[in-house]
């Protein structure tokens, strides 16, 4: 019988240097996304002298997440540590539509009606929901943005959709 739970003799597939494969697997995913970062800053503007350029604070961050998660790499072949577990895609599926939808509904819905669908499309994220506190909450935030963004900050974003203001 193993000592780690849910896997048994022969069952694991991960080489046996590894013994902690979700930071081993966590470590390489963020040296990936700085890699990527490095790429993406690749034709912006360094640094000259003292004065900063446009790609230099993303080469930077990007610098750092390439150490923090070589660090993380290594932490997961010299110590022990918990296993892969399995990835919930709800949240960052619902979460991920509810920015798609309000990028797609701002122009033609306006700021009150997408803002309020984002909210409750991001709420579809977890089974926890309780409908009435989020239709509660999602008015009160839709209220907040529809009188900081205008109003407050000045910005000029339509508030209701178009075929009702003409």
């Amino acid at each position: 019988m193993s000592d780690r739970p849910g896997h048994g003799e022969g069952q694991s597939m991960m080489p046996t240097w590894v013994r902690s494969p979700q930071d081993f697997f966590g470590g390489i995913a963020l040296m990936a996304i700085a890699l990527f970062a490095f790429w993406a800053s690749s034709d912006l503007q360094g640094m000259h002298g003292f004065s900063f350029g446009a790609g230099t604070a993303p080469r930077m961050f990007a610098g750092l997440l390439l150490g923090l998660g070589f660090a993380i790499t290594v932490v997961g072949i010299l110590t022990e540590g918990a296993q892969l577990a399995a990835y919930a895609w709800r949240g960052p599926l619902f979460v991920s539509l509810s920015i798609l939808s309000f990028a797609i509904t701002i122009r033609p819905l306006g700021l009150v009606v997408s803002a309020f669908a984002s909210f409750m499309i991001s709420a579809l994220g977890t089974p926890e929901t309780r409908w009435r506190e989020t239709i509660i909450v999602g008015v009160c935030l839709t209220i907040g943005c529809s009188l900081l963004f205008p109003y407050a900050l000045g910005l000029p974003l339509q508030l209701f959709p178009r075929f009702l203001i003409q």
